[in-house]
């Protein structure tokens, strides 16, 4: 399963700039409102220093990082639920996406123009929460007039999808997103149809100067105040140094560049960990000669469904899987050798999958 992540934000915070450190798309990147309008997509390799452990034990033709996907989708400006702009295109895009990252602008520069002439940013946020929450609203209004005959024959079901309904269109109304309501199974059913802008889980990005990576500064203080109420994470980087930090294609000089900043990583490699997290996201390995691969799939899952994330065949025809820790292959340094010393587990359909594993899938089709 791939990641899928939407890069919003206001005209002129650094979206495009970050997203350009991101990828190896180059999205264009200028002093002007609108500057992206059709929304650029970048693959991203996830880093993770267990690929390097596993290639140097088994030697394989290829190693296959797991990838997340990022979209720098067009500047977003007040009134955008009502088409105004670029409003529409935006609203779709970010439908798309599995998670949004908001990009907020935390840094002075008067060479940079701001869309509300100052930066401030909470005004940022609440102008992206209003259109999204106003464009929430009118779904929710769609699906209640669509249900309100069928409540009305006695329909229970119906009954009960348009309590469901009305709890998230108060908050909705009272300037809340959809994420922070207190939803049980019932309720998100009633919402499932309709996939509401402000349920997505989102991951705000504090853009600072080159002063302010370390100890932030207080438009960082502010923008956390403003979203410890919805258990967010506050990501703080400078889109214009994380640029500057991907042109390095050795990974030495990429180290002493990061060490003159004080940064013991990129932002990139912390944007992705806080995405992980955030999705609630884990990664297994398979490991041959052929190849070493990383897969992602969601904590939790059992055998079978990490199975068919490789092929729906594995999946359907699951029997088993031999389970290796990575920290056992490192000591043991081969298969057979662990199979040896009893560090191989047999696991069958119920066994949960944890993050490191490294797997091997019996099935019959």
């Amino acid at each position: 399963m791939g990641l899928k992540c939407g890069i919003v934000g206001l005209p002129n915070v650094g979206k495009s700039t970050l997203f350009n450190a991101l990828s190896s798309a180059k999205a264009e990147a200028a002093n002007f409102p609108f500057c992206t309008i059709e929304p650029n997509v970048g693959v991203v390799t996830v880093p993770d220093k267990r690929l390097q452990i596993l290639e140097g034990l088994v030697n394989p033709q290829k190693v296959v990082p797991t990838v997340i996907e990022f979209v720098d989708i067009a500047g977003l400006v007040k009134g955008a639920s009502k088409g105004e702009g670029l409003g529409n295109k935006f609203l779709g895009n970010i439908r798309e996406v599995d998670a949004v990252i908001h990009v907020i602008r935390c840094f002075d520069d008067p060479n940079v123009v701001h869309v509300a002439g100052g930066v401030d940013p909470i005004f940022d946020k609440e102008v992206i929460d209003t259109e999204l929450q106003l464009k929430d609203i009118e779904s929710v209004d769609k699906k209640l007039l669509r249900i309100e005959k069928v409540a009305k024959s006695g329909d229970a079901k119906a009954k009960k999808a348009i309590e469901s309904l009305h709890k998230f269109k108060e908050a909705l109304k009272e300037g809340k997103n959809a994420r922070v309501v207190d939803a049980d199974e019932d309720d998100l059913e009633a919402i499932a149809d309709i996939h509401l802008l402000t349920i997505k889980p989102v991951l705000y990005v504090a853009n600072v100067d080159e002063d302010s990576i370390k100890e932030g500064n207080a438009y960082v203080e502010k923008l956390k105040a403003e979203v410890s109420q919805e258990n967010a994470e506050v990501i703080v980087l400078c889109a214009a140094l994380e640029e500057q930090i991907a042109e390095f294609e050795d990974p030495e000089e990429k180290e002493m560049f990061l060490g003159e900043y004080g940064l013991e990583e990129s932002g990139l490699n912390r944007l992705i960990a806080a995405g992980y997290k955030l999705l609630n996201l884990i990664t297994y390995f398979t490991a041959g000669v052929q190849e070493v691969r990383a897969w992602t799939i969601t904590k939790g899952w059992k055998a079978p469904a990490a199975a068919g994330v490789i092929h729906t065949d594995f999946e359907k025809g699951f029997i088993k899987a031999e389970v290796i820790k990575l920290r056992d292959f490192e000591t043991y340094k081969t298969e057979a050798v662990c199979r040896e010393n009893g560090k191989i587990a047999v696991e069958g359909k119920e066994y949960v999958v944890c993050d490191g594993d490294i797997m091997h899938f019996r099935f019959n089709v």
